[in-house]
Protein backbone atom coordinates (compact mmCIF):
# COMPACT_ATOMS: atom_id res chain seq x y z
CA UNK A 1 0.00 0.00 0.00
CA UNK A 2 2.10 2.57 -1.40
CA UNK A 3 2.04 5.99 0.79
CA UNK A 4 1.73 9.84 -1.08
CA UNK A 5 2.73 13.13 -0.68
CA UNK A 6 0.28 16.36 -1.40
CA UNK A 7 1.79 19.25 -1.29
CA UNK A 8 -0.37 22.27 -0.82
CA UNK A 9 1.13 25.39 -1.97
CA UNK A 10 0.97 29.12 -2.20
CA UNK A 11 3.34 29.45 -4.93
CA UNK A 12 4.47 33.52 -5.57
CA UNK A 13 7.04 35.13 -7.77
CA UNK A 14 10.12 33.36 -7.22
CA UNK A 15 10.71 30.78 -8.70
CA UNK A 16 13.80 29.96 -6.29
CA UNK A 17 11.80 30.07 -3.74
CA UNK A 18 8.90 27.96 -5.12
CA UNK A 19 11.71 25.35 -5.52
CA UNK A 20 13.03 25.10 -2.27
CA UNK A 21 10.02 24.29 -0.94
CA UNK A 22 9.13 21.54 -3.51
CA UNK A 23 13.08 20.22 -3.09
CA UNK A 24 12.29 20.26 1.03
CA UNK A 25 8.90 18.56 0.63
CA UNK A 26 10.44 15.79 -1.38
CA UNK A 27 12.92 15.13 1.24
CA UNK A 28 10.50 15.44 4.53
CA UNK A 29 8.10 13.34 2.35
CA UNK A 30 11.13 10.80 1.24
CA UNK A 31 11.96 10.74 5.37
CA UNK A 32 7.84 9.42 6.01
CA UNK A 33 8.00 6.87 3.72
CA UNK A 34 6.00 8.61 0.76
CA UNK A 35 6.34 7.34 -2.57
CA UNK A 36 5.61 9.94 -4.62
CA UNK A 37 5.09 13.84 -4.34
CA UNK A 38 2.04 15.74 -5.63
CA UNK A 39 2.30 19.15 -6.81
CA UNK A 40 -0.30 21.54 -7.67
CA UNK A 41 -0.69 23.86 -10.92
CA UNK A 42 2.04 26.15 -11.63
CA UNK A 43 3.82 25.04 -8.64
CA UNK A 44 6.97 26.67 -9.76
CA UNK A 45 5.88 30.07 -10.89
CA UNK A 46 2.21 31.34 -10.49
CA UNK A 47 1.93 35.16 -11.98
CA UNK A 48 -0.86 36.41 -13.75
CA UNK A 49 0.98 39.19 -14.80
CA UNK A 50 2.30 37.95 -18.09
CA UNK A 51 5.10 40.26 -18.93
CA UNK A 52 6.56 40.32 -15.63
CA UNK A 53 6.39 36.36 -15.51
CA UNK A 54 8.18 35.93 -19.44
CA UNK A 55 11.80 36.33 -18.36
CA UNK A 56 11.18 32.75 -15.65
CA UNK A 57 8.82 31.26 -18.40
CA UNK A 58 12.13 29.34 -20.04
CA UNK A 59 12.43 26.63 -22.11
CA UNK A 60 11.97 23.18 -19.87
CA UNK A 61 15.91 22.21 -20.78
CA UNK A 62 16.81 25.40 -19.24
CA UNK A 63 14.62 25.79 -16.16
CA UNK A 64 16.99 25.57 -12.94
CA UNK A 65 13.79 24.53 -10.96
CA UNK A 66 13.14 21.96 -13.33
CA UNK A 67 16.56 20.63 -12.93
CA UNK A 68 16.50 21.14 -8.97
CA UNK A 69 12.96 19.09 -8.69
CA UNK A 70 14.37 16.23 -10.85
CA UNK A 71 17.75 16.37 -9.00
CA UNK A 72 16.00 16.24 -5.31
CA UNK A 73 13.60 13.07 -6.40
CA UNK A 74 16.61 11.45 -7.81
CA UNK A 75 18.51 12.16 -3.93
CA UNK A 76 15.66 11.44 -2.23
CA UNK A 77 14.82 8.22 -4.17
CA UNK A 78 10.94 9.64 -4.23
CA UNK A 79 8.94 10.29 -7.35
CA UNK A 80 7.51 13.95 -8.33
CA UNK A 81 4.38 15.61 -9.97
CA UNK A 82 5.72 19.38 -11.04
CA UNK A 83 3.29 21.40 -12.19
CA UNK A 84 5.63 24.34 -14.30
CA UNK A 85 4.78 26.94 -16.49
CA UNK A 86 7.42 26.01 -19.65
CA UNK A 87 8.31 28.08 -23.23
CA UNK A 88 7.91 25.44 -26.04
CA UNK A 89 10.41 25.40 -28.83
CA UNK A 90 7.68 27.75 -30.62
CA UNK A 91 7.95 30.65 -28.08
CA UNK A 92 4.54 30.15 -26.95
CA UNK A 93 4.30 28.36 -23.18
CA UNK A 94 2.14 25.59 -22.30
CA UNK A 95 1.14 24.43 -18.69
CA UNK A 96 3.00 21.40 -17.83
CA UNK A 97 3.00 18.52 -15.38
CA UNK A 98 6.16 16.98 -15.61
CA UNK A 99 6.64 13.40 -13.72
CA UNK A 100 10.04 12.14 -12.66
CA UNK A 101 10.66 9.10 -10.90
CA UNK A 102 12.97 7.73 -8.11
CA UNK A 103 16.12 8.58 -10.20
CA UNK A 104 15.48 11.88 -11.47
CA UNK A 105 14.26 10.73 -14.96
CA UNK A 106 11.53 12.38 -16.88
CA UNK A 107 8.70 9.69 -17.16
CA UNK A 108 6.52 11.28 -18.92
CA UNK A 109 5.00 15.03 -19.74
CA UNK A 110 1.18 16.47 -20.03
CA UNK A 111 0.34 19.84 -21.24
CA UNK A 112 -3.05 21.06 -20.16
CA UNK A 113 -5.43 20.45 -22.62
CA UNK A 114 -8.67 22.47 -21.89
CA UNK A 115 -7.69 26.60 -21.77
CA UNK A 116 -9.55 28.43 -18.44
CA UNK A 117 -11.29 31.47 -20.74
CA UNK A 118 -13.93 32.98 -18.50
CA UNK A 119 -15.67 36.14 -17.07
CA UNK A 120 -16.77 35.36 -13.81
CA UNK A 121 -19.35 37.16 -11.89
CA UNK A 122 -17.33 38.72 -9.10
CA UNK A 123 -15.58 40.37 -12.13
CA UNK A 124 -12.32 37.69 -12.32
CA UNK A 125 -11.63 37.42 -15.75
CA UNK A 126 -8.93 34.40 -16.93
CA UNK A 127 -7.86 33.98 -20.41
CA UNK A 128 -5.33 31.62 -20.23
CA UNK A 129 -5.21 30.82 -24.52
CA UNK A 130 -4.04 34.80 -24.88
CA UNK A 131 -0.74 33.15 -23.69
CA UNK A 132 -0.80 29.45 -23.24
CA UNK A 133 -1.20 26.84 -25.90
CA UNK A 134 -3.42 23.82 -25.34
CA UNK A 135 -1.92 20.85 -25.60
CA UNK A 136 -3.32 18.01 -27.98
CA UNK A 137 -2.42 14.72 -26.31
CA UNK A 138 -4.11 12.45 -23.42
CA UNK A 139 -1.39 11.12 -21.34
CA UNK A 140 -0.92 8.23 -18.69
CA UNK A 141 2.37 6.89 -17.23
CA UNK A 142 2.53 3.47 -16.77
CA UNK A 143 4.81 2.53 -13.77
CA UNK A 144 4.29 4.11 -10.90
CA UNK A 145 4.10 3.92 -7.61
CA UNK A 146 0.25 4.08 -7.96
CA UNK A 147 -0.38 2.19 -10.36
CA UNK A 148 -0.99 3.46 -14.14
CA UNK A 149 -1.00 7.30 -13.77
CA UNK A 150 -3.84 9.74 -15.92
CA UNK A 151 -2.56 13.48 -16.15
CA UNK A 152 -4.52 16.17 -16.29
CA UNK A 153 -4.50 19.93 -15.10
CA UNK A 154 -7.18 22.26 -12.75
CA UNK A 155 -9.80 22.99 -15.47
CA UNK A 156 -9.54 19.62 -17.33
CA UNK A 157 -11.67 18.79 -14.45
CA UNK A 158 -14.76 20.16 -15.94
CA UNK A 159 -14.37 18.06 -19.32
CA UNK A 160 -15.60 14.19 -18.70
CA UNK A 161 -14.51 13.19 -22.36
CA UNK A 162 -10.74 13.36 -20.99
CA UNK A 163 -11.49 11.47 -18.25
CA UNK A 164 -13.27 8.83 -20.46
CA UNK A 165 -10.14 7.86 -22.60
CA UNK A 166 -8.24 7.99 -19.26
CA UNK A 167 -10.61 5.04 -18.36
CA UNK A 168 -10.41 3.26 -21.28
CA UNK A 169 -6.67 3.54 -20.85
CA UNK A 170 -7.19 1.52 -17.52
CA UNK A 171 -5.56 4.42 -15.14
CA UNK A 172 -5.86 3.70 -11.77
CA UNK A 173 -5.12 6.61 -10.65
CA UNK A 174 -5.79 10.40 -11.84
CA UNK A 175 -3.49 13.09 -11.09
CA UNK A 176 -5.93 16.73 -10.74
CA UNK A 177 -3.47 19.39 -9.70
CA UNK A 178 -5.03 22.91 -9.38
CA UNK A 179 -4.90 26.52 -8.76
CA UNK A 180 -8.59 26.62 -9.18
CA UNK A 181 -10.56 30.10 -7.74
CA UNK A 182 -12.47 30.64 -4.95
CA UNK A 183 -15.52 31.22 -5.88
CA UNK A 184 -15.20 27.88 -8.22
CA UNK A 185 -13.79 26.05 -6.01
CA UNK A 186 -16.85 26.47 -3.48
CA UNK A 187 -19.42 25.97 -5.90
CA UNK A 188 -17.65 22.71 -7.58
CA UNK A 189 -14.30 21.75 -6.64
CA UNK A 190 -15.73 18.34 -4.32
CA UNK A 191 -17.89 17.32 -6.37
CA UNK A 192 -16.29 17.25 -9.69
CA UNK A 193 -13.42 15.60 -7.59
CA UNK A 194 -15.70 13.16 -6.76
CA UNK A 195 -17.46 12.58 -9.98
CA UNK A 196 -14.46 11.93 -11.52
CA UNK A 197 -12.81 9.53 -9.00
CA UNK A 198 -16.56 7.51 -9.52
CA UNK A 199 -16.81 7.13 -13.15
CA UNK A 200 -13.53 6.42 -13.46
CA UNK A 201 -13.57 3.95 -10.98
CA UNK A 202 -9.82 5.51 -9.88
CA UNK A 203 -8.01 7.25 -7.12
CA UNK A 204 -7.87 10.73 -7.69
CA UNK A 205 -4.81 13.15 -6.35
CA UNK A 206 -5.67 16.88 -6.57
CA UNK A 207 -2.43 18.97 -5.23
CA UNK A 208 -3.82 22.64 -5.14
CA UNK A 209 -2.44 26.05 -4.82
CA UNK A 210 -4.10 27.84 -1.42
CA UNK A 211 -4.84 30.94 0.22
CA UNK A 212 -3.46 34.65 -1.27
CA UNK A 213 -0.57 34.95 -3.62
CA UNK A 214 2.06 37.48 -4.80
CA UNK A 215 0.60 38.26 -7.74
CA UNK A 216 -2.86 39.08 -5.66
CA UNK A 217 -4.89 36.25 -6.79
CA UNK A 218 -6.60 33.80 -4.15
CA UNK A 219 -7.33 30.22 -4.54
CA UNK A 220 -9.33 27.66 -3.44
CA UNK A 221 -7.25 24.80 -1.42
CA UNK A 222 -8.47 21.41 -0.37
CA UNK A 223 -6.10 19.41 -1.62
CA UNK A 224 -7.79 16.11 -2.00
CA UNK A 225 -7.53 12.50 -2.55
CA UNK A 226 -10.39 10.51 -3.39
CA UNK A 227 -10.76 6.77 -4.22
CA UNK A 228 -12.61 4.95 -6.21
CA UNK A 229 -15.66 4.78 -4.52
CA UNK A 230 -15.76 8.33 -3.79
CA UNK A 231 -14.94 8.94 -0.45
CA UNK A 232 -12.55 11.42 0.64
CA UNK A 233 -9.52 10.10 2.46
CA UNK A 234 -7.57 13.57 2.28
CA UNK A 235 -9.04 17.23 2.37
CA UNK A 236 -5.94 19.58 3.20
CA UNK A 237 -8.53 22.91 3.85
CA UNK A 238 -8.36 25.90 2.35
CA UNK A 239 -6.23 28.16 4.90
CA UNK A 240 -2.76 27.39 4.64
CA UNK A 241 -0.04 25.38 2.96
CA UNK A 242 1.19 22.03 4.08
CA UNK A 243 2.60 19.04 3.22
CA UNK A 244 -0.52 15.82 3.50
CA UNK A 245 0.39 11.69 3.60
CA UNK A 246 -2.18 9.36 2.70
CA UNK A 247 -1.86 5.83 1.73
CA UNK A 248 -3.34 4.22 -1.69
CA UNK A 249 -5.08 1.07 -1.27
CA UNK A 250 -4.50 0.08 -4.93
CA UNK A 251 -6.43 -3.06 -4.48
CA UNK A 252 -9.42 -1.23 -4.10
CA UNK A 253 -9.61 -0.59 -7.42
CA UNK A 254 -10.43 -4.09 -8.65
CA UNK A 255 -13.07 -4.10 -5.37
CA UNK A 256 -15.10 -0.82 -6.93
CA UNK A 257 -15.12 -2.23 -10.14
CA UNK A 258 -16.37 -5.72 -9.37
CA UNK A 259 -19.07 -3.50 -7.57
CA UNK A 260 -19.65 -1.12 -10.02
CA UNK A 261 -18.21 -2.43 -13.63
CA UNK A 262 -19.29 0.65 -15.67
CA UNK A 263 -15.99 0.81 -17.32
CA UNK A 264 -16.96 -2.79 -18.04
CA UNK A 265 -20.79 -1.98 -19.04
CA UNK A 266 -19.76 0.75 -21.00
CA UNK A 267 -21.17 1.06 -24.70
CA UNK A 268 -20.72 3.98 -27.55
CA UNK A 269 -23.85 5.91 -27.51
CA UNK A 270 -25.15 5.68 -30.76
CA UNK A 271 -25.68 8.82 -33.19
CA UNK A 272 -29.27 10.18 -33.56
CA UNK A 273 -30.48 10.75 -37.27
CA UNK A 274 -33.03 13.22 -37.82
Amino acid sequence: MPKIAVLQMTSGLDPEANSKIICDAAELAAGQGAKMLFTPEMAGLLDKDRKRAAPRIVPEGENDLARSVGQAAGDAGIWIALGLPVAREDGRWANRTIIYDDHGAVAARYDKIHMFDVDLANGEKWHESNAYVPGDAVVSCAYTPVGKLGLTICYDLRFPALFEELGRQSCETIAIPAAFTVPTGKAHWHVLQRARAIESSAFVIAAAQVGAHEDGRRTYGHSLVIDPWGEVLLDMGGEQAALGFCDIDLSRIAEVRRQLPSLANKRDIPTSRQ
